[in-house]
């Protein structure tokens, strides 16, 4: 072999030996493969984060009716059947816990499903209106609330109508359990999802 000849297979066995050092640097510093997870929000009448409240007023009528939109994100990696229930509270009812994933006790006010498939998103319409309240001196009872054209009977109280809210949560079916559960497994952590919205309940002016 001529010197050309030698002077490549070391070019060669350089490199070679660069590679076997650093590629295990190089790997290390590549993102792993994500997260699996579920991302939960309501958006407002045009889909977007604002626009909850008839002129941004979050004192609601009687009859005033609020158009919200629900958005679910599927990147758990595979088709998944869920819900989303919703809920009426006011401040001292127990709401969700993320750190113990537990669900609120409350009663479901109204209830979605879909089949999402993998990477799908959702967007739900969901109108509603107090189409009911009763006053007791300061209590003010929220009795009956329309969701999307459906009527449902309640019992949520609030001293002089302030701080109620609508709770949402997500449910995944368990194929174990033969049921929806609150919340869902990634590897050996179990994770949730549950986001609210305040309002205050007024009588219409007379």
């Amino acid at each position: 072999m001529n010197l050309d000849d030698w002077r490549l297979i070391f070019i060669s066995i350089c490199l070679f030996s660069v590679l076997a050092v650093f590629s295990p640097l190089i790997m290390a510093d590549l993102p792993i493969k994500g997260e699996k997870f579920f991302a939960l929000a309501v958006l407002g009448e045009e889909e977007m984060t604002e626009n909850y409240y008839p002129n941004n007023d979050p004192n609601i009528e009687v009859g005033e009716e609020l158009h919200w939109n629900l958005y679910i994100h599927n990147k758990m990696g595979g088709v998944r059947y869920v819900a989303i229930r919703a809920k009426l509270l006011n401040s001292t009812m127990t709401a969700p816990n993320s750190t113990s994933c537990s669900y609120s006790p409350a009663s479901d006010v109204y209830e979605v499903r879909r089949v999402l498939l993998d990477n799908e998103v959702w967007v739900y319409p969901f109108s509603w209106n107090i189409t009911e309240i009763e006053r007791f001196e300061d209590i003010t009872e929220i009795t009956q609330l329309s969701v999307n054209q459906n009527i449902f009977e309640i019992r949520a109280v609030a001293k002089d109508g302030y701080n109620f809210r609508m709770v949402f949560e997500l449910w995944v079916y368990d194929s174990d359990l033969d049921d929806f559960r609150y919340g869902w497994s990634s590897g050996d952590e179990l994770y949730c999802a549950w986001t609210q919205l305040w309002f205050n309940a007024t009588l219409p002016e007379l």
